[in-house]
């Protein structure tokens, strides 16, 4: 497995010490902040191609129309039962 160093010098090292949870060490707060952003990249990525995908499918677009028009506060109809 890959690893690196960073080196973090004040003012930046004093704000993630004050930051940081007491019980978690400096390295493993760094690490979930950049897990984090990371993450958050990942999403925002993926927002943007369903986006494109709606864009270019006008059969989803119609299909999210109708989902948004839904009473999703009441229970949907059944339909008779075939028998």
């Amino acid at each position: 497995m890959k690893a690196t160093t960073i080196k973090i010098e004040d003012p930046l090292l004093s704000e993630l010490e004050k930051a940081k949870p007491p019980s978690q060490s400096i390295t493993s707060y760094v690490r979930s902040v950049l897990e984090s952003d990371v993450k958050r990249h990942r999403v925002a990525e993926a927002a943007a191609q369903y986006e494109a995908f709606v864009a270019s499918h006008p059969e989803e677009r119609e299909w999210l129309s109708d989902w948004d028009k839904a009473d999703l506060s009441q229970p949907p109809k059944r339909s008779a039962k075939k028998t």
